[in-house]
């Protein structure tokens, strides 16, 4: 019987090669810790496994080198905590809790940090696409994933970002619909005097619904045609109401509305604000807080009332203010600074818009939707009107 084959070692100027018994190679060295590190993967030549050691060598050089057990973290642990770190508002953590527990963490959760590949990546997008049709909410989660792994690249817990899907992270949604003045106070109307303010507000502030619920009687300054916006109050799907910030600093501001909101700001003071200046701008008919809920069933039977289609959101009141204030002259930092809207990028592009530019704004609005109004009502004259209400300024 011929002898056993031996293993042997070759010691080289960084780190060893050694060739097993079967006549593969593996290779090992001291990492900057002081621990020896051996590859997790063995190679057919000697030469493999020296270029190996090369490439090693140089991370530790360009002191690019990670520890390879640095990313055996698990995903689900180390997303939960990224989340509970973020310090997002409410609504924003209650959206990425959700995201992770039904589209993300069934399929990611068991692997580490390492182990999470762009092919992996691929799977989870197309296993997702497959099975939801939910576009945007699939949009939504890549980048929540993205979010995630881009930290861990930071946290130097992996090399480098496997969500790498051209694309994958925008949404196309059927959002961002723009309602005619006639719409508007059509809405306005038909959802009843107690909550027509709100709609208007939507429309022409633009305020979000969360920022309404936080308004205060001391908030409305009717002189001068203006609201303050402050602090929101967002409802949350288990229906608790979380009073807080605005949604960035940028939601803080004062917003000059047209003109002829004038008299909706006062009669809705008279009639439905609760007392003193730190009464809620909007209650209910049992002068409980506004509730997302309740609204909401308002909201819907209004729609269908005046023919909105049933994709039309609340929410796309802003989106119609957005597009009136750009149609009466605004610029997007005008339009930016309105809606309360910051970005980065926004920042470093967009010129200043100060309290004398928001009025020139609102004066444009104020004339837009009295001209669109005057435009209706003589219509009405010529003949048979369609179902819209046109309300007198």
């Amino acid at each position: 019987m011929g002898a056993k084959r031996k293993s042997k070692m070759t010691m080289r100027r960084f780190g060893a090669v050694r060739q097993y018994r079967s006549g593969r190679w593996t290779a090992s060295y001291i990492d900057p810790t002081g621990l020896r590190r051996r590859s997790d993967e063995t190679f057919e030549t000697k030469t493999d496994a020296e270029i190996w050691l090369s490439q090693v060598e140089a991370d530790i050089t360009r002191k690019s080198w990670r520890d390879p057990d640095a990313g055996a973290v698990n995903f689900e642990e180390y997303a939960t905590k990224w989340v509970a770190e973020r310090g997002v508002a409410p609504l924003t953590e209650e959206l990425y809790v959700r995201l992770l527990r039904l589209h993300i963490l069934p399929t990611l959760g068991g692997w580490d940090l390492d182990e999470i590949t762009p092919p992996r990546v691929r799977e989870w997008r197309t296993e997702r696409l497959d099975t939801t049709g939910a576009a945007t909410t699939v949009a939504k989660s890549y980048r929540l994933i993205k979010s995630i792994l881009e930290t861990a690249v930071d946290d130097e817990l992996i090399r480098r970002n496997p969500c790498r899907i051209r694309g994958a992270g925008k949404e196309t949604s059927a959002s961002g619909q723009v309602a005619t003045v006639q719409q508007v106070d059509a809405l306005a109307e038909a959802i009843g005097i107690r909550w027509r303010l709100m709609v208007y507000l939507g429309a022409y502030g633009p305020m979000r619904p969360e920022e309404q619920a936080e308004l205060r009687r001391k908030d409305v300054d009717v002189d001068n045609v203006t609201i303050t916006v402050r602090r929101a109050a967002p409802e949350l799907a288990t229906g608790k109401r979380v009073e807080g910030p605005t949604k960035s600093e940028a939601g803080k501001r004062v917003v000059v509305l047209p003109e002829f909101l004038r008299l909706d700001l006062q009669r809705h003071l008279d009639w439905y604000a609760e007392k003193g200046p730190e009464g809620l701008l909007f209650v209910g008919e049992k002068k409980a807080p506004f509730r997302r809920s309740t609204f909401g069933r308002k909201w819907r039977k209004a729609r269908a009332k005046v023919g909105m289609p049933d994709n039309f959101r609340f929410y796309d009141l802003r989106h119609t203010g957005h597009t009136l204030s750009t149609r009466s002259g605004a610029t997007l930092k005008d339009t930016m600074v309105r809606a309360g809207q910051s970005t980065e990028k926004a920042a470093l592009i967009y010129q200043h818009s100060d309290h004398e530019r928001q009025k020139v704004v609102a004066g444009g609005l104020d004339q837009m939707v009295r001209a669109a109004r005057e435009k209706a009502r003589e219509q009405q004259k010529k003949g048979p009107g369609g179902a819209q209400v046109v309300r007198d300024v």
